[in-house]
């Protein structure tokens, strides 16, 4: 059974993160999710039923040198959802936390990626967002935005109700038959 890691920020739809786990299993993924900082304190009540779904405890931080990996390695990574903020940060190459680490990493060991943004269109239309976009995809990333995924909402909007999980995973079976 290949190995899933979910890699989900601090945007609304990871309040419901739980729906992407549950679709991922039911394709034939073992599930790892790791959070940012944020999305775990946003999640702390849901964390024992998130373990118990995925069977993995939820990562948030690095591991201490001389401790073994608690997840076993992945196979693919799907970042959902996913920000501004953490498609500017992957791009640089930044890896301060441990969600970066392993996406830019992910990059580096050719990993099936695919990244699906919740943001704003103010965010949106930051210069650095576009040219963060295109590094990823550059790199090899499937940047889900628009046309071929999420649409950036108004100011104020988007609860995630309508987010396009099912479309996440859809884009990562062909990467991960193909390696």
């Amino acid at each position: 059974m290949p190995t899933l890691y979910v890699i989900g920020c601090a945007a609304p739809p990871v309040l419901n993160i739980q729906t992407l786990i549950t679709r991922a299993i039911d394709r034939g993924w073992d599930t790892c999710l790791i959070l940012t900082s944020t999305a775990d304190r946003w999640l702390a009540d849901s964390k024992r039923a998130l373990i118990e779904l995925t069977g993995h405890p939820v990562r948030t931080d690095y591991k201490l040198p001389g401790q073994p990996d608690l997840l076993p390695p992945a196979d693919a990574m799907l970042v959902a959802p996913t920000t501004s903020n953490t498609i500017n940060k992957w791009a640089a190459g930044i890896s301060d936390t441990l969600p970066l680490g392993l996406i830019t990493e992910g990059i580096g060991k050719g990993f099936p990626l695919v990244a699906l943004p919740f943001l704003n269109e103010a965010q949106a239309k930051h210069p650095a967002f576009s040219r963060s976009v295109e590094t990823l995809r550059g790199a090899g990333v499937q940047v889900l935005l628009d046309g071929e995924g999420y649409t950036p909402h108004g100011l104020g909007g988007g609860s995630g109700a309508d987010f396009p999980w099912d479309l996440a995973l859809d884009r990562l079976e062909p990467a991960t038959k193909s390696r």
